[in-house]
């Protein structure tokens, strides 16, 4: 049991620091993804669905 709980630890310590490390990275990425990219009106919207189509077929 005690080689379990070890474990754990060292696996909850890994994930926090992957965490620390990851956070600020992905906080650039969403705030650089929320103002770019086709609006989904117009003809962003039919260029969206036409590339949706064309990957389905």
């Amino acid at each position: 049991m005690s080689s379990l709980a070890r474990s754990a630890t060292i696996a909850l310590r890994m994930l926090t620091l992957a965490a620390l490390l990851m956070a600020p990275m992905g906080a650039i990425a969403y705030s650089k993804a929320s103002g770019l990219g086709i609006g989904k009106q117009g003809a962003g919207l039919v260029l969206f669905v036409t590339l949706q189509r064309q990957s389905m077929s």
